[in-house]
């Protein structure tokens, strides 16, 4: 770790490759009057809206709907299966069956399904009762981006079964509701916080707060909802194409929300936006990039993240610039040996050159997470 002090609190970084508007971002959140301690920023750290992502932010009085962004609940959910192998070809197979399975991309469910599948309570009104008959299509469907299904190989001598996935549009919505709503009322009270900062915010004690903070965690019930509802059709997939499988139960690890918690004898607001929760023991989940190992790791309870650690590699260039950079066979090289789905230009913004190195990203968070079983993938299917 070290830190960077200069007209604000400090900023504590668990990495040296940090662009310099990464940084920056992180400087305007050192300077915002209601953040609390300092400015925590994980290895994987990279740029953002309004707030680096990879960023974990504590504040007093305030929740700011763009330190938690868009994609609210967005996280990872992992599997153990009773399998010590798999051939290639039966990975072929299974990747084929979990794409039918499971709608990717902007694809939505044939038919929604019943209001009993979905998160309890349902929110009446709001963001969330407007978009309700809506996430009922998208519930238990990848979405894209950098989104994926992986069947992984674990040092544990055990197959294991992996999703990243969110909230789908309802989170998207969700956010832009609130932080729009936050950005005129700063307007109307004048805020100290510039504009261009893009760190709007809301007091706690606020009904508009009240409404925000219930309506994110309705997307993060629906997040996890949503990737136990894909891995049950994935489990389907595996067991039709292999025949009896046991399946550990899944571990799950969210990566963009804000909750209350106790830090330095305080209360506080804590932001997450691209970080998952590492308390002492618990046990989480850290991707690579496509073609990278992934890891299962146990919490280290740091107290200067905020008992936080990274939730990936972190991206190096953005997928516009991946794909006008990045080689195509190049990057299919990488995936030697690996099912996977970059076969043309368009399918760069997610190849391993896009992100940075997760051996380094995990080598620089020792102090926040152990590992505990490291995974190895050997099929993707990607969103």
């Amino acid at each position: 770790m070290r830190v960077v002090k200069e007209d604000g609190l400090p900023i504590k970084l668990w990495l040296e490759d940090i662009e310099d508007s990464a940084l920056d971002q992180a400087r305007n959140l050192a300077r915002l009057p209601f953040a609390f301690s300092h400015i925590a920023l994980m290895p994987d750290a990279h740029l953002g809206y309004g707030m680096p992502i990879g960023g974990v932010m504590a504040t007093k009085g305030v929740v700011v709907p763009n330190a938690v962004g868009v994609d609210i609940g967005c996280g990872m959910l992992a599997v153990r299966t009773s399998l010590e192998s798999i051939e290639r070809e039966d990975v072929k197979r299974v990747m084929g069956e979990i794409r039918k399975a499971v709608p990717v991309g902007f694809k939505h469910r044939a038919e929604p399904v019943a209001i009993g599948a979905m998160p309890e309570p349902a929110i009446e009104g709001g963001i969330v009762g407007q978009q309700f008959a809506s996430a009922r299509s998208q519930i238990g469907t990848l979405g894209g981006g950098n989104h994926f299904i992986e069947l992984q190989q674990g040092d544990d001598g055990r197959v294991w079964v992996m999703i990243h996935s969110g909230s789908r549009n309802l989170g998207l919505k969700v956010a832009k509701h609130y932080n729009d709503a936050a950005k005129e009322l700063n307007a109307q009270w004048f805020s100290a916080v510039p504009k261009k900062w893009d760190l709007a915010f809301l007091p706690t004690d606020s009904s508009l707060a009240t409404f925000y903070l219930h309506e994110m965690r309705y997307c993060v019930d629906f997040a996890l909802a949503n990737r136990q509802m894909m891995i049950r059709a994935v489990e389907e997939c595996l067991a039709d194409v292999v025949g009896i499988v046991d399946f550990d139960d899944p571990i799950n690890i969210a990566h963009n929300y804000a909750a209350m918690e106790h830090h330095f004898g305080q209360n506080v607001m804590v932001h997450r936006k691209g970080a998952t929760s590492a308390r002492e023991g618990e046990i989480g989940i850290i991707p690579g990039s496509q073609g990278t190992k992934s890891y299962i790791v146990r919490g280290l309870g740091n107290a200067q993240s905020f008992n936080s650690c990274s939730h990936g590699a972190g991206r190096t260039m953005g997928r516009k610039q991946a794909k006008r950079e990045l080689d195509l066979a190049e990057q299919q090289a990488l995936l030697n040996g690996i099912v996977h789905s970059v076969r043309h230009v368009d399918d760069l913004d997610e190849a391993p050159g896009a992100y940075k190195d997760i051996a380094t990203v995990m080598a620089n968070q020792t102090d926040l997470v152990e590992v505990v079983v490291e995974l190895t993938p050997i099929g993707v299917v990607k969103g």
